[in-house]
Protein backbone atom coordinates (compact mmCIF):
# COMPACT_ATOMS: atom_id res chain seq x y z
CA UNK A 1 0.00 0.00 0.00
CA UNK A 2 1.53 3.33 -0.98
CA UNK A 3 2.85 5.89 1.79
CA UNK A 4 0.99 8.36 -0.27
CA UNK A 5 -1.85 7.14 -1.21
CA UNK A 6 -5.64 7.54 -0.56
CA UNK A 7 -6.11 4.05 0.74
CA UNK A 8 -3.79 4.28 3.37
CA UNK A 9 -5.24 7.37 4.49
CA UNK A 10 -7.97 5.62 4.41
CA UNK A 11 -7.26 2.72 6.45
CA UNK A 12 -5.43 4.84 8.94
CA UNK A 13 -8.89 6.89 9.48
CA UNK A 14 -10.82 3.71 10.02
CA UNK A 15 -8.64 1.99 12.66
CA UNK A 16 -7.97 5.20 14.78
CA UNK A 17 -11.83 5.42 14.83
CA UNK A 18 -11.97 1.68 15.72
CA UNK A 19 -8.93 2.04 18.37
CA UNK A 20 -10.84 4.90 20.15
CA UNK A 21 -14.14 3.05 19.81
CA UNK A 22 -12.93 -0.12 21.21
CA UNK A 23 -11.64 0.63 25.27
CA UNK A 24 -15.00 2.56 25.28
CA UNK A 25 -17.09 -0.53 23.91
CA UNK A 26 -15.09 -3.30 26.00
CA UNK A 27 -13.48 -1.37 29.12
CA UNK A 28 -15.57 -2.83 31.48
CA UNK A 29 -17.01 -5.78 29.56
CA UNK A 30 -13.49 -7.42 30.15
CA UNK A 31 -13.55 -11.00 31.59
CA UNK A 32 -10.70 -13.06 33.09
CA UNK A 33 -8.12 -12.92 35.50
CA UNK A 34 -6.93 -9.03 36.27
CA UNK A 35 -3.48 -9.47 35.17
CA UNK A 36 -5.08 -10.78 31.52
CA UNK A 37 -7.34 -7.80 31.62
CA UNK A 38 -5.27 -5.27 32.43
CA UNK A 39 -2.84 -6.49 29.74
CA UNK A 40 -5.88 -6.14 27.49
CA UNK A 41 -6.67 -2.37 28.38
CA UNK A 42 -3.07 -1.53 27.86
CA UNK A 43 -2.57 -2.75 24.71
CA UNK A 44 -6.28 -1.13 23.82
CA UNK A 45 -4.82 1.80 25.10
CA UNK A 46 -1.32 1.97 22.86
CA UNK A 47 -3.54 0.66 19.71
CA UNK A 48 -5.16 4.21 20.30
CA UNK A 49 -2.60 6.34 20.34
CA UNK A 50 -0.41 4.42 17.69
CA UNK A 51 -3.00 4.94 14.99
CA UNK A 52 -3.70 8.62 16.47
CA UNK A 53 0.15 8.99 16.09
CA UNK A 54 0.13 7.62 12.30
CA UNK A 55 -3.01 9.41 11.25
CA UNK A 56 -0.71 12.27 12.67
CA UNK A 57 1.79 11.54 10.63
CA UNK A 58 -0.22 10.54 7.43
CA UNK A 59 -1.94 13.78 7.55
CA UNK A 60 1.13 15.95 7.94
CA UNK A 61 3.03 13.79 4.83
CA UNK A 62 0.44 14.41 2.45
CA UNK A 63 -0.08 18.39 3.34
CA UNK A 64 3.62 18.83 3.48
CA UNK A 65 5.15 15.69 0.84
CA UNK A 66 7.94 14.73 2.95
CA UNK A 67 8.21 11.43 1.93
CA UNK A 68 7.32 9.85 -1.22
CA UNK A 69 7.54 6.31 -0.46
CA UNK A 70 8.21 3.57 2.56
CA UNK A 71 11.80 3.49 1.45
CA UNK A 72 12.24 6.97 2.13
CA UNK A 73 10.56 7.31 5.35
CA UNK A 74 12.40 4.06 7.06
CA UNK A 75 15.56 5.06 5.73
CA UNK A 76 16.32 2.28 2.74
CA UNK A 77 15.94 3.90 -0.53
CA UNK A 78 18.80 4.11 -2.93
CA UNK A 79 18.65 5.71 -6.36
CA UNK A 80 22.52 6.38 -7.39
CA UNK A 81 23.78 3.11 -9.18
CA UNK A 82 27.26 4.31 -9.45
CA UNK A 83 29.11 7.75 -8.24
CA UNK A 84 32.37 8.10 -10.03
CA UNK A 85 35.17 10.87 -9.90
CA UNK A 86 33.22 13.39 -12.62
CA UNK A 87 36.45 15.96 -12.30
CA UNK A 88 35.12 19.67 -11.73
CA UNK A 89 33.21 20.31 -14.46
CA UNK A 90 31.18 17.18 -13.40
CA UNK A 91 30.96 15.62 -17.13
CA UNK A 92 33.78 12.76 -16.10
CA UNK A 93 35.54 13.86 -19.43
CA UNK A 94 32.19 13.12 -21.76
CA UNK A 95 31.46 15.11 -24.70
CA UNK A 96 28.34 15.80 -23.69
CA UNK A 97 27.24 17.01 -27.51
CA UNK A 98 28.42 13.48 -28.71
CA UNK A 99 25.73 11.69 -26.20
CA UNK A 100 22.61 10.28 -28.57
CA UNK A 101 19.25 11.77 -27.79
CA UNK A 102 17.39 9.82 -25.41
CA UNK A 103 13.08 9.35 -25.43
CA UNK A 104 11.55 8.88 -21.64
CA UNK A 105 8.68 7.44 -21.69
CA UNK A 106 5.80 9.60 -19.64
CA UNK A 107 2.93 8.81 -17.86
CA UNK A 108 0.38 10.86 -15.54
CA UNK A 109 1.80 11.44 -12.14
CA UNK A 110 -0.36 10.03 -8.90
CA UNK A 111 -0.57 12.16 -5.80
CA UNK A 112 -2.40 15.53 -4.37
CA UNK A 113 -2.78 18.15 -7.01
CA UNK A 114 -0.80 16.08 -9.80
CA UNK A 115 -4.14 15.93 -11.79
CA UNK A 116 -5.08 19.89 -11.59
CA UNK A 117 -3.85 22.57 -14.08
CA UNK A 118 -3.31 19.84 -17.02
CA UNK A 119 -2.11 17.78 -15.29
CA UNK A 120 2.00 16.53 -14.24
CA UNK A 121 3.65 13.97 -15.65
CA UNK A 122 6.47 11.45 -14.57
CA UNK A 123 9.61 9.40 -15.93
CA UNK A 124 12.04 7.34 -14.44
CA UNK A 125 15.58 8.52 -15.79
CA UNK A 126 18.39 6.80 -15.58
CA UNK A 127 21.62 9.31 -15.49
CA UNK A 128 23.77 8.62 -18.28
CA UNK A 129 26.94 10.71 -16.65
CA UNK A 130 25.50 11.00 -13.15
CA UNK A 131 24.64 7.09 -12.27
CA UNK A 132 21.54 8.59 -11.20
CA UNK A 133 18.43 6.33 -11.40
CA UNK A 134 15.28 8.74 -10.26
CA UNK A 135 12.05 9.90 -11.10
CA UNK A 136 11.57 13.42 -12.75
CA UNK A 137 8.28 14.93 -12.86
CA UNK A 138 7.59 17.49 -15.65
CA UNK A 139 4.31 20.42 -16.04
CA UNK A 140 3.78 21.91 -19.28
CA UNK A 141 2.80 25.42 -19.61
CA UNK A 142 -1.06 25.57 -21.49
CA UNK A 143 0.52 26.94 -24.31
CA UNK A 144 2.79 24.32 -24.98
CA UNK A 145 0.09 22.10 -27.24
CA UNK A 146 -1.59 25.53 -28.82
CA UNK A 147 -0.74 25.64 -32.60
CA UNK A 148 0.50 29.02 -32.17
CA UNK A 149 3.35 27.61 -30.73
CA UNK A 150 3.70 25.00 -32.35
CA UNK A 151 7.43 25.97 -33.18
CA UNK A 152 8.29 27.90 -30.22
CA UNK A 153 10.55 27.04 -27.61
CA UNK A 154 9.78 27.20 -23.99
CA UNK A 155 12.17 28.76 -21.06
CA UNK A 156 12.15 25.68 -18.16
CA UNK A 157 12.50 26.27 -14.43
CA UNK A 158 14.04 23.73 -12.19
CA UNK A 159 12.36 23.11 -9.41
CA UNK A 160 13.88 21.74 -6.31
CA UNK A 161 12.69 20.97 -2.44
CA UNK A 162 13.89 20.99 1.30
CA UNK A 163 15.13 17.88 2.73
CA UNK A 164 13.53 15.86 4.23
CA UNK A 165 11.31 16.78 0.91
CA UNK A 166 9.72 15.51 -2.32
CA UNK A 167 9.59 16.69 -5.88
CA UNK A 168 6.22 16.63 -5.73
CA UNK A 169 5.58 19.42 -2.85
CA UNK A 170 5.70 21.80 -5.85
CA UNK A 171 2.75 20.76 -7.49
CA UNK A 172 1.07 19.09 -4.02
CA UNK A 173 1.56 21.62 -1.03
CA UNK A 174 2.68 24.68 -2.81
CA UNK A 175 0.51 24.24 -6.22
CA UNK A 176 2.65 26.07 -8.27
CA UNK A 177 1.35 25.09 -11.78
CA UNK A 178 -2.52 25.82 -10.70
CA UNK A 179 -0.97 29.04 -9.06
CA UNK A 180 0.73 29.59 -12.49
CA UNK A 181 -2.09 28.72 -14.92
CA UNK A 182 -4.13 31.20 -15.10
CA UNK A 183 -0.78 34.03 -15.04
CA UNK A 184 0.73 32.03 -17.79
CA UNK A 185 -2.95 32.76 -19.74
CA UNK A 186 -2.91 36.31 -19.50
CA UNK A 187 0.21 36.75 -19.95
CA UNK A 188 1.76 38.07 -16.75
CA UNK A 189 3.73 34.84 -16.29
CA UNK A 190 6.19 33.38 -19.21
CA UNK A 191 4.89 30.08 -19.84
CA UNK A 192 7.43 28.22 -18.11
CA UNK A 193 8.08 24.10 -18.53
CA UNK A 194 8.06 23.16 -14.99
CA UNK A 195 10.71 20.20 -14.13
CA UNK A 196 11.05 18.47 -10.49
CA UNK A 197 13.41 15.69 -10.51
CA UNK A 198 14.12 13.61 -7.05
CA UNK A 199 16.72 15.11 -5.02
CA UNK A 200 16.33 12.56 -1.77
CA UNK A 201 18.57 10.21 -3.69
CA UNK A 202 20.60 8.23 -0.60
CA UNK A 203 19.12 7.17 2.63
CA UNK A 204 18.98 9.29 5.78
CA UNK A 205 21.27 12.21 4.16
CA UNK A 206 21.15 15.26 2.35
CA UNK A 207 23.20 14.86 -0.70
CA UNK A 208 23.64 18.81 -0.61
CA UNK A 209 23.42 18.68 -4.50
CA UNK A 210 27.38 17.70 -4.60
CA UNK A 211 29.08 15.37 -6.26
CA UNK A 212 31.26 13.18 -3.43
CA UNK A 213 33.33 10.80 -5.51
CA UNK A 214 31.99 7.03 -4.29
CA UNK A 215 28.55 8.32 -2.93
CA UNK A 216 26.70 10.20 -5.18
CA UNK A 217 26.82 12.55 -8.57
CA UNK A 218 23.98 15.06 -7.40
CA UNK A 219 25.22 18.08 -8.70
CA UNK A 220 25.56 16.35 -12.70
CA UNK A 221 22.15 14.55 -11.98
CA UNK A 222 20.71 17.94 -11.74
CA UNK A 223 22.35 20.25 -14.11
CA UNK A 224 23.44 17.59 -16.54
CA UNK A 225 21.36 14.71 -16.67
CA UNK A 226 17.89 15.91 -15.74
CA UNK A 227 18.18 19.43 -18.00
CA UNK A 228 19.85 16.86 -21.28
CA UNK A 229 16.71 14.18 -20.73
CA UNK A 230 13.90 17.61 -21.19
CA UNK A 231 15.93 19.31 -23.71
CA UNK A 232 16.08 15.59 -25.77
CA UNK A 233 11.93 15.14 -25.12
CA UNK A 234 10.59 18.44 -25.23
CA UNK A 235 10.53 22.05 -27.09
CA UNK A 236 12.89 23.82 -24.74
CA UNK A 237 14.72 27.30 -25.23
CA UNK A 238 19.18 26.48 -24.73
CA UNK A 239 20.98 27.08 -22.06
CA UNK A 240 21.57 28.99 -20.11
CA UNK A 241 19.57 31.73 -21.70
CA UNK A 242 16.54 29.67 -21.27
CA UNK A 243 17.42 27.82 -17.52
CA UNK A 244 16.58 29.00 -13.90
CA UNK A 245 16.22 26.94 -10.66
CA UNK A 246 14.02 27.24 -7.64
CA UNK A 247 14.57 26.04 -4.20
CA UNK A 248 13.16 26.29 -0.63
CA UNK A 249 15.31 25.66 2.51
CA UNK A 250 17.92 22.78 1.57
CA UNK A 251 16.61 23.00 -2.37
CA UNK A 252 17.15 26.84 -2.11
CA UNK A 253 20.70 26.59 -0.99
CA UNK A 254 21.20 23.98 -3.84
CA UNK A 255 19.11 26.43 -6.58
CA UNK A 256 21.93 29.45 -6.02
CA UNK A 257 25.06 27.08 -6.06
CA UNK A 258 24.08 25.62 -8.74
CA UNK A 259 23.65 28.79 -10.78
CA UNK A 260 26.80 30.31 -9.48
CA UNK A 261 28.97 27.15 -10.07
CA UNK A 262 27.36 26.65 -13.25
CA UNK A 263 26.23 30.12 -15.14
CA UNK A 264 26.21 28.40 -18.69
CA UNK A 265 23.65 25.66 -17.71
CA UNK A 266 21.54 28.29 -15.44
CA UNK A 267 21.00 31.86 -15.95
CA UNK A 268 19.09 32.32 -12.81
CA UNK A 269 18.36 31.34 -9.52
CA UNK A 270 15.30 31.13 -6.72
CA UNK A 271 16.24 30.92 -3.14
CA UNK A 272 13.30 30.65 -0.42
CA UNK A 273 14.72 30.29 2.81
CA UNK A 274 17.84 29.35 1.84
CA UNK A 275 21.70 28.73 3.41
CA UNK A 276 25.24 29.21 1.85
CA UNK A 277 27.51 27.48 4.22
CA UNK A 278 26.23 23.63 3.53
CA UNK A 279 26.64 23.15 6.63
CA UNK A 280 22.96 24.62 7.18
CA UNK A 281 21.53 21.09 6.81
CA UNK A 282 23.56 18.91 9.73
CA UNK A 283 22.52 15.73 7.50
CA UNK A 284 24.23 17.60 4.02
CA UNK A 285 27.00 15.41 2.68
CA UNK A 286 28.07 18.43 1.36
CA UNK A 287 29.29 19.31 4.99
CA UNK A 288 31.43 16.26 5.86
CA UNK A 289 34.81 17.91 5.30
CA UNK A 290 35.81 21.40 5.08
CA UNK A 291 37.03 21.24 1.31
CA UNK A 292 33.90 20.06 0.44
CA UNK A 293 31.32 22.51 2.13
CA UNK A 294 33.87 25.50 0.74
CA UNK A 295 33.54 23.83 -2.58
CA UNK A 296 29.70 24.06 -2.46
CA UNK A 297 29.51 27.16 -0.76
CA UNK A 298 27.38 30.07 -3.10
CA UNK A 299 29.19 32.48 -1.18
CA UNK A 300 32.48 31.28 -1.61
CA UNK A 301 32.24 30.74 -5.44
CA UNK A 302 31.14 33.95 -6.47
CA UNK A 303 33.63 35.83 -3.78
CA UNK A 304 36.40 33.85 -5.25
CA UNK A 305 35.62 33.95 -9.27
CA UNK A 306 38.32 35.78 -11.32
CA UNK A 307 35.17 36.55 -13.84
CA UNK A 308 31.72 37.68 -11.83
CA UNK A 309 28.92 35.20 -13.83
CA UNK A 310 26.34 36.76 -15.32
CA UNK A 311 23.53 35.08 -13.49
CA UNK A 312 20.16 36.26 -11.57
CA UNK A 313 19.63 36.22 -7.80
CA UNK A 314 16.43 36.26 -5.95
CA UNK A 315 16.87 35.35 -2.51
CA UNK A 316 13.77 36.00 0.33
CA UNK A 317 13.82 35.29 4.20
CA UNK A 318 13.28 36.18 7.77
CA UNK A 319 16.13 37.14 9.69
CA UNK A 320 18.22 33.95 10.87
CA UNK A 321 16.55 32.16 8.27
CA UNK A 322 17.69 32.96 4.52
CA UNK A 323 17.82 36.76 4.78
CA UNK A 324 21.65 37.21 5.79
CA UNK A 325 22.42 34.54 3.12
CA UNK A 326 21.60 36.95 0.60
CA UNK A 327 23.07 39.79 2.34
CA UNK A 328 26.31 37.83 2.02
CA UNK A 329 25.81 37.26 -1.77
CA UNK A 330 24.65 40.76 -2.09
CA UNK A 331 28.17 42.05 -0.69
CA UNK A 332 30.17 40.00 -2.76
CA UNK A 333 28.16 40.19 -6.23
CA UNK A 334 29.85 42.36 -8.72
CA UNK A 335 27.95 42.86 -12.30
CA UNK A 336 27.07 41.14 -14.56
CA UNK A 337 26.17 39.02 -11.57
CA UNK A 338 22.34 41.17 -9.84
CA UNK A 339 21.16 40.28 -6.48
CA UNK A 340 17.19 40.69 -5.23
CA UNK A 341 16.95 40.32 -2.04
CA UNK A 342 13.51 39.97 0.14
CA UNK A 343 13.27 40.70 3.76
CA UNK A 344 10.49 38.33 5.53
CA UNK A 345 9.55 39.34 9.13
CA UNK A 346 8.55 36.84 11.76
CA UNK A 347 5.12 36.98 11.16
CA UNK A 348 5.00 35.90 7.80
CA UNK A 349 4.68 32.06 8.78
CA UNK A 350 8.07 31.06 9.57
CA UNK A 351 9.85 27.94 7.87
CA UNK A 352 7.16 26.47 6.78
CA UNK A 353 5.30 25.57 3.10
CA UNK A 354 2.68 28.45 4.35
CA UNK A 355 5.56 30.34 4.23
CA UNK A 356 6.87 29.88 0.72
CA UNK A 357 3.75 29.17 -1.22
CA UNK A 358 2.63 32.98 -1.37
CA UNK A 359 5.62 33.95 -2.72
CA UNK A 360 5.54 31.47 -5.94
CA UNK A 361 3.78 34.27 -8.23
CA UNK A 362 6.26 37.06 -7.66
CA UNK A 363 8.92 34.50 -7.77
CA UNK A 364 7.95 33.56 -11.30
CA UNK A 365 6.80 37.54 -12.74
CA UNK A 366 10.76 38.45 -11.41
CA UNK A 367 11.73 35.01 -13.42
CA UNK A 368 10.14 36.31 -16.19
CA UNK A 369 11.67 39.92 -16.36
CA UNK A 370 15.42 38.44 -15.08
CA UNK A 371 15.10 35.62 -18.39
CA UNK A 372 13.76 38.05 -21.04
CA UNK A 373 10.52 36.74 -21.04
CA UNK A 374 8.24 39.19 -20.50
CA UNK A 375 7.07 39.27 -24.10
CA UNK A 376 6.49 35.60 -24.13
CA UNK A 377 2.94 35.35 -23.97
CA UNK A 378 2.25 39.24 -24.02
CA UNK A 379 3.65 42.68 -22.53
CA UNK A 380 3.79 41.41 -18.77
CA UNK A 381 3.01 44.63 -16.76
CA UNK A 382 2.60 43.09 -13.10
CA UNK A 383 6.21 44.29 -12.14
CA UNK A 384 5.90 47.69 -14.03
CA UNK A 385 8.05 49.99 -12.86
CA UNK A 386 10.03 47.32 -10.27
CA UNK A 387 12.14 45.72 -12.54
CA UNK A 388 16.42 46.42 -11.60
CA UNK A 389 18.44 47.40 -14.70
CA UNK A 390 20.41 44.54 -15.09
CA UNK A 391 23.69 46.94 -14.14
CA UNK A 392 22.70 46.89 -10.07
CA UNK A 393 23.75 44.45 -8.21
CA UNK A 394 21.35 44.39 -5.79
CA UNK A 395 17.62 45.45 -5.22
CA UNK A 396 15.36 45.19 -1.64
CA UNK A 397 11.52 45.83 -1.43
CA UNK A 398 10.90 49.54 -0.71
CA UNK A 399 10.85 49.77 2.90
CA UNK A 400 7.05 51.22 4.09
CA UNK A 401 7.10 54.88 5.59
CA UNK A 402 5.72 52.55 8.81
CA UNK A 403 7.30 49.37 10.28
CA UNK A 404 4.03 47.99 11.48
CA UNK A 405 2.75 44.97 9.75
CA UNK A 406 -0.83 45.85 10.86
CA UNK A 407 -3.36 45.19 8.25
CA UNK A 408 -1.04 42.98 5.49
CA UNK A 409 -2.40 39.83 4.43
CA UNK A 410 0.02 36.88 4.86
CA UNK A 411 0.01 36.58 1.22
CA UNK A 412 1.67 39.94 1.03
CA UNK A 413 3.79 39.73 3.76
CA UNK A 414 5.05 36.36 1.90
CA UNK A 415 5.66 38.36 -1.00
CA UNK A 416 8.44 40.63 0.91
CA UNK A 417 6.48 43.58 1.24
CA UNK A 418 7.11 44.53 4.29
CA UNK A 419 10.18 46.44 6.11
CA UNK A 420 13.85 44.98 6.80
CA UNK A 421 14.39 47.69 9.41
CA UNK A 422 15.93 46.28 12.31
CA UNK A 423 17.12 42.60 10.59
CA UNK A 424 20.49 41.76 11.38
CA UNK A 425 23.15 41.85 8.71
CA UNK A 426 25.78 39.36 8.93
CA UNK A 427 27.77 37.98 6.31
Amino acid sequence: MSLTGTPFLYTTIVLAVVALILPLALWSRMRGPRPLRTAARVLMLLFAQGTAVTLVFVLVNNQNNLYDNWADLVGTGNHVQQATDLGRDGTGGIALKTLPRVRQDFRPADGPGMRAAGGVRVTQLRGRVSGVNAEVYVWLPPQYDEPAYRHTKFPVVELLPGYPGSAKAWFGALGTHQQLLPLMKDGRVAPFILVAPRTNLLAGVDTGCANVPGQVNADSWLSIDVPRMVADNFRVQPAPRGWAVAGYSAGAHCAVKLAVAHPDRFRAAVSMSGYNDPIGERNSLAAQSPALRAANNPYLLLRKRAEPPRIALYLSGESGDGYQAGMALESVAKAPTTVHVVFLPRSAGGHTLALWRPQVPAVFRWLTLQMGQNRAGGEDRSLAGTAESTRATHSRVPTPRSPSNAGSTHAALASGTSSPAGAARKP
